[in-house]
């Protein structure tokens, strides 16, 4: 994820509004939102995070009517402006998990255009406001890259294997998609010293999204641009292996690091530039995959907003039906 214009206009409409406790209309409620989260549930409510001054927040009983929450961050940690010069407090593309009785938040920390990134790690016992032990803790820096790496570290993606073992997915741009391993405990890399196991790339490529049905891994990745409303061109494809370190390949066997991905997810009608999947972490009903997704809005104007949709496996690959 890449701060857009779209995006620039309305943290100068938060910024003009924050001293005057005036909200705009559907500027935080609702569905609108950057850059959606997986979508997890606690104490009866869903929640899901997004691209914001310090991460946005929505929650809800029924996937459908979404509030706004207080943020994660009130101000970013002292660590961020180090490791990324350029950082604005604009927090990219969160995306959360429950491990256990814990939940682990990654999000991104970078500027436009730069290669000087991190990604970082927030926990909390809880994602209910109320609870007396709802509290946000930082842990830090996960991971970072700056000039001459061979990955950006943006758009974390986390996936908790049967086995136990913690994975994150993660990239933009440069050389594509990797993944490290986490350590399940602390949220953290699990060797610091292993390098990153490249997975998928494309000129411009993001936002993966790692999953498991049967006996595949699933790696859903962006194609296109961002963050340009109705002309934004994001796209979503898709492979699978067998092991969750690959090869992923698309349908017709082409190798996801090598530019290969089945479309999974495109444009059509009001629902221009899909993109940054995450499957909703529920289990579904009746055996049914949802999943989250955020698409310009050309009835809004081009307004980023959430929606979500479901996977037919029948065929043996994921087709989406809205």
């Amino acid at each position: 994820m890449k701060l857009g214009p779209s995006l620039l206009v309305l943290a100068a409409i938060s910024a003009h509004c924050a001293g005057t406790g005036y909200t705009p209309p559907d500027l935080e409620g609702q569905t609108f939102i950057h850059d959606p989260s997986t979508i997890v549930k606690d104490h009866g409510r869903y929640f899901v995070f997004g691209t914001r001054p310090g991460i946005s927040v929505k929650s809800s009983p029924d996937l459908v009517h979404w509030q706004p929450e207080a943020p994660v961050f009130t101000r970013p940690p002292g660590w961020t402006k180090t490791i990324a010069p350029g950082f604005d407090g604009y927090f990219w593309a969160p995306d959360v998990i429950r491990v256990k009785e814990k939940f682990f938040l990654y999000y991104s920390v970078s500027a436009w255009g730069k290669q000087t990134s991190a990604i970082g790690l927030a926990t909390n016992a809880t994602l209910d406001p109320s609870a007396k032990t709802f509290r946000w803790q930082d842990v830090g820096e996960v991971i970072h890259s700056t000039n001459g790496y061979a990955y950006n570290t943006i758009d974390p993606s986390v996936f908790l294997d049967t086995d136990g073992r913690l994975w994150l997915a993660f990239g933009s741009y440069w050389r594509g998609i990797f993944l490290t391993e986490l350590d399940p405990q602390t949220g953290l890399r699990k060797a610091t010293n292993a390098p990153p196991q490249p997975l998928a790339w494309n000129h411009s490529i993001e936002a993966s999204c790692l999953t498991r049905h049967d006996k595949f891994y699933y790696l859903f990745v962006n194609w296109g641009q961002c963050c340009q409303g109705t002309n934004s061109t994001y796209e979503v494809r898709v492979g699978r292996a067998e092991t969750i370190t690959g090869p992923y390949r698309d349908r017709d066997g082409n190798d996801l690091a090598t530019g290969g991905g089945s479309p999974f997810l495109q444009s059509s009608g009001r629902f221009i530039g899909p993109g940054h999947i995450g499957i909703v972490a529920d289990g579904g009903t009746n055996g049914v995959t949802r999943f989250s997704y955020h698409y310009y809005d050309a009835d809004t104007h081009g307004r980023s907003r959430l929606a979500i949709g479901k996977i037919d496996w029948s065929s043996g690959w994921p087709v989406a039906v809205n």
